[in-house]
């Protein structure tokens, strides 16, 4: 293998070097493809994760039932009409342990069941920031991606034998990314932005006609320390909207708000008033910055890009005042950025009381706005996540009312909600929850377009059960 700095492929095995944050020449792609057929799970169990002791009365920076973390890993979950079925993956664990373990299932819409998750890979970490995302090419087939946190560990991606189905998968490649986002855009292939790190967390994107075979990457952002991206599709076109890391201030300083997108597969790149860019965007003033936080003196967590009827961004994200848990860093506000088709509308949604309490955003086909996630205080306040709510706005944003508190009295924080692609009304969320303050089991949960709450079952008796309403404390 050889190393430069001009990399020469991005389908490539790790060095043993971290620090280094180069890249080998030449992919592990497995000449005979083995399929692998994934051991069944007896239930539903998530993994817990924390990141970084804060030595005070929250214990962790962050922490948790962290099975559908985090917001830059997307989509967790997607709806298949052909097969009625909304597929999911999520990061498991076995019992009573924290290994994390890459899971997919599926939720039958026709009967109201979940099988027994299938473990497909042991990622050989507690590290949920190796969590799967998962996309289904026009044939039917799976594709998992399964994620690194930087460079010390490798990726896989897995295609489903059959299609729709999870009983037997393919290994397909051998390689290190982090952060996946794959898209399938019907008649062209995958689009896959991706981040590696290279002197900080860069955005790329890649290309690929049937996943087997894949463009070198591509960088599309690389200010500063990089960024971190949340990312969409819409009749053939992905928009992704990021923030930067400053220079010399550490990745716990986050601001400012960008957008981009592609009609074309990555060829070419503009802003939303249609202006091009040429990657990669270097310069933290640029045609693609929407609003200037860093002036401001705030910080910007995103979690959730969807587009309206018309086909415009919606951008939901956290502002706050500083990464530190608890009050000194109120208010941590949900915000909408809307591009009107005239300018950006900036506007609050509600308060919560962590920068990590991740929910997602719907932009339905009457006009009405949906954002799903814990905005309430949980029993672990402060500590990322909370209870579980859902906020409706019908005229674009301007005015927001709860519709639902969709979980109460519960023992443990409900964290990080997820939007299906291609969602059904039966299943509009996906979610964990865990203890935010020290280790414990971690459920997981989905709820219908009304709000109904929906627990996986963490133990099974039988090949598979059906899914029942929860009420009361989850």
């Amino acid at each position: 293998m050889s190393i430069g700095g001009n990399v020469a492929a991005w389908f490539s095995c790790v060095l043993a070097s971290a620090a280094a944050a180069t890249f080998a020449a030449g992919a592990e792609t497995p000449k005979e493809r083995p399929v692998k057929m994934p051991e069944k799970d007896d239930g539903y169990r998530g993994i817990w994760y924390y990141n970084q002791p804060s030595k005070d009365e929250y214990v962790y920076k962050y922490s948790g039932g962290l099975g559908t973390y985090p917001a830059n890993h997307i989509p967790f979950c997607i709806y298949a009409p052909a097969a009625n079925k909304t597929f999911f993956v999520y990061g498991g664990t076995s019992k009573g342990k924290r290994n994390l373990l890459e899971m997919v299932s599926f939720y039958d819409h026709a009967t109201g069941t979940v099988p027994r998750p299938r473990i497909l890979h042991d990622k050989q970490t507690e590290d949920a920031h190796d969590n799967p995302v998962l996309s289904i090419d026009g044939e039917g087939h799976l594709w998992v991606f399964c994620s690194s946190h930087g460079t010390s560990r490798p990726s896989f991606i897995y295609r489903s034998v059959k299609p729709y189905d999870i009983e037997a998968f393919e290994l397909t490649l051998k390689t290190n990314f982090s952060y996946p986002q794959p898209w399938w855009i019907e008649g062209k292939g995958f689009l896959f932005l991706h981040t590696l790190y290279r002197k900080g967390r860069m955005l790329h994107w890649s290309t690929s006609p049937d996943g087997r075979t894949w463009s070198e990457p591509q960088r599309l952002a690389g200010i500063a320390e990089g960024h971190y991206q949340v990312s969409w599709p819409h009749k053939g076109k992905v928009g992704t909207a990021f923030m930067y890391h400053p220079l010399k201030l550490g990745l716990n300083w986050r601001t400012n708000l960008y957008y981009v997108e592609t009609d074309d597969m990555g060829k070419s790149w503009k802003t939303i008033e249609g202006k091009a860019i040429t990657p990669p965007l270097t310069e933290v003033k640029n045609d693609a910055l929407i609003r200037d936080y860093e002036a401001e003196k705030l910080l910007v967590y995103i979690h959730s890009l969807s587009f309206d009827a018309e086909g415009r961004p919606i951008i939901l994200y956290i502002t706050s005042k500083g990464y530190q848990s608890g009050p000194a860093n109120d208010p941590r506000t949900w915000t909408i950025a809307h591009w009107t088709g005239k300018e950006w509308a900036f506007r609050p949604v509600t308060t919560s009381g962590s920068n990590y309490d991740c929910g997602c955003l719907h932009a339905e086909a009457d006009g009405t706005w949906r954002v799903i996630g814990p905005t309430e205080p949980g029993p672990q306040p402060y500590n990322p996540g909370g209870e579980m709510a859902m906020w409706a706005s019908r005229d674009q944003g301007k005015t927001w009312e709860m519709a639902r508190q969709m979980t109460k009295g519960s023992p443990y924080n409900h964290t990080y909600s997820r939007r299906p692609l291609n969602a059904h009304p039966d299943f509009y969320a996906f979610w964990a929850d865990g203890h935010a303050r020290k280790p414990s089991d971690s459920r997981l949960y989905f709820c219908d377009k009304a709000g109904t709450v929906r627990r996986l079952p963490p133990l099974m008796k039988g090949e598979s059960e059906p899914v029942g309403a929860s009420s009361g404390g989850m």
